[in-house]
């Protein structure tokens, strides 16, 4: 059982190798995102997500994250990261060192976001889907969960419920 929840609600074809030119051009580069690694549903339900994930979130425009996958995505600089396939965050690990059943979870648009408060930033990751996904918000973009509500509709199309 998580803990205090709220709820929030707020009414390309491109080409990798022209994208790498732009951002050497530009001297930018492309964030290193650890891409997880998903069996089975998990990875379908991974795949379709990417399919469905949208171009801005909360007005921040979706970058390329390296290495590229099916699992990750990022948006703006500093880049707002999503994983998908993640494994169960600890904290909802019975047994765990970091076990709490009453961790702080946030509705947002009928999707539950466990939240976990970081250095600089929030880590919100879903929680009663067949599986984990993993939004990573710096502090920059406060409040950070503003970010959700641009995920949570393809999140609630292409991740089922359950576990």
């Amino acid at each position: 059982m998580l803990g205090r929840v709220m709820s929030v609600r707020r009414p390309y074809l491109a080409l990798p190798s022209l994208l790498t030119v732009l951002f050497a051009a530009a001297g930018c580069a492309s964030p290193d995102v650890a891409v997880p690694s998903p069996q089975g549903g998990a990875a379908r339900h991974c795949r379709a997500l990417h399919k469905e994930l949208p171009k801005t979130v909360d007005g921040l425009r979706r970058g390329t994250a390296e290495p590229v996958s099916d699992f990750t995505a990022i948006w703006g600089d500093p880049a707002v990261t999503l994983r998908c396939g993640v494994a169960k965050p600890d904290v909802l690990t019975y047994g765990s060192e970091h076990y709490n059943p009453r961790a702080d979870a946030a509705e947002v648009d009928g999707v539950q976001w466990l939240f976990e408060k970081q250095d600089d930033g929030y880590r919100f990751t879903t929680v009663l889907r067949k599986a984990y996904v993993e939004v990573t918000v710096p502090g920059k973009y406060a409040p950070e969960v503003n970010v959700l509500t641009d995920l949570a509709g393809a999140v609630k199309r292409t991740v089922p419920t359950g576990v």
